[in-house]
């Protein structure tokens, strides 16, 4: 890929040099074969070498003439976020004049605000020169990834939905398990079992078959998230601790869920509890 800058276009969207420099004034006005490189094309192109010094020549035209890199940038995505990394070639604007181009100011009020101060600028050089379509970057991001958080937010409330009905489902089930057992419970007390030793037994034996189903529910899940790699930026499919705090958040709905119910029947007079049907 190619891009045609000027010298200080990499202090304004600040991309890091990784190697050598920026173009120098004379580069910038004058034809003089030079380029600078990203760092994949460094790679690809001379690995484990140091790419500053070394020519190429970019097929822009019928006659390539080799250009020698004189510096070497951090990797930069033009296309989306999603994409992958491409090799990249930029070039002063003598080496390839395009009819078009675009005017990138860095400011640390709001971008906004210059807009009609950087129109007078140009029409001051140039009366004719018309401006478009000033966005912010803020704009110019949101746009290009606008149908993938649309994906990612239709999942997240997909995903809350399953999250709190699989905590409801898993207070119900809970909740009527111990219920269930109110007459055991009330055996144990009358044999002398302490009623924190019988909530001791009941949350232990819930938080076993909790624990149970969230191993299982863990692997199904660990499976299935290679379907969610391409919505994903900067984010692993199987992130950890998406996996650890959804796990605790259902162990302590499960914990929730075993406790109360069996806290709730040791209150029950065991002869009542013999009884209970």
């Amino acid at each position: 890929d190619v891009r045609v800058i000027e010298p200080n276009y990499f202090e304004a969207m600040g991309i890091r040099f990784l190697e050598g420099r920026t173009f120098t004034d004379r580069e910038a006005t004058q034809v003089s074969r030079v380029v600078i490189v990203n760092k994949a094309l460094a790679d690809l192109y001379f690995p484990g070498a140091d790419a500053v010094g070394k020519k190429i020549a970019i097929e822009m035209s019928h006659d390539p003439v080799p250009s020698e890199i004189v510096g070497v940038v951090c990797d930069a995505k033009y296309t989306g976020l999603d994409a992958d990394v491409r090799p990249m070639v930029y070039w002063p604007h003598p080496e390839l004049a395009r009819s078009f181009m675009t005017l990138l100011v860095r400011t640390d009020s709001d971008p906004l605000t210059l807009a009609s101060a950087l129109r007078h600028e140009v029409q001051a050089i140039d009366k004719d020169q018309p401006i478009a379509d000033v966005r912010t970057m803020e704009q110019l991001m949101s746009g290009s990834i606008a149908r993938t958080r649309f994906s990612a937010m239709l999942l997240v409330v997909f995903a809350s939905v399953a999250l709190v009905l699989a905590a409801v489902g898993i207070y119900g089930v809970m909740a009527y398990s111990v219920e269930q057992r109110t007459r055991e419970i009330g055996i144990r007390m009358a044999l002398g079992a302490g009623r924190s030793d019988v909530v001791a037994m009941v949350v232990r034996q819930g938080m076993m078959l909790a624990g149970a189903g969230v191993v299982i529910g863990l692997g199904a899940a660990w499976a299935l998230t290679r379907f969610l790699a391409s919505l994903l930026y900067q984010v692993s499919a199987t992130d950890t601790a998406s996996f650890l705090s959804i796990s605790i958040a259902l162990a302590i709905v499960a914990l929730v869920a075993s406790l109360i119910p069996a806290y709730r029947a040791t209150k029950v007079d065991p002869m009542v509890a013999l009884s209970y049907e």
